[in-house]
């Protein structure tokens, strides 16, 4: 939920930590999903195919940022991008066998 009434309220008085940035960003990735959500909320509340059409392709930039931002922390982060790819592999096995498998 954006806070309108203060301009600074995202300036920071000092360089962030590296563990500070992270959690920004994981802030910034939240974000992401939860504009992704009410984008896809307001196109499914509308019939008006022109407004549809403009919030569905702008929450298809917002996946885009998502991505963008899921990389930047494996980047920041070695930790998060290898857990990251744990999980993606952990649901490719699940894909293989139909998710009849246990989770490992």
């Amino acid at each position: 939920m954006a806070l309108l009434g203060d301009p600074f309220i995202a300036n920071v008085s000092r360089p962030l930590t590296n563990g500070e940035l992270l959690q920004a960003i994981r802030v910034d990735l939240a974000g992401e999903l939860e504009a992704i959500i009410g984008y896809e909320a307001h196109v499914m509340a509308t019939n008006d195919e022109r407004v549809k059409k403009t919030l569905g392709h702008i929450a298809e930039e917002e996946r885009q940022h998502v991505g963008e931002l899921q990389e930047l922390l494996a980047v920041l982060s070695p930790n998060d991008g290898a857990q990251t790819d744990k999980g993606k592999q952990a649901i490719q096995q699940q894909r293989q066998t139909n998710f009849q498998a246990p989770l490992q």
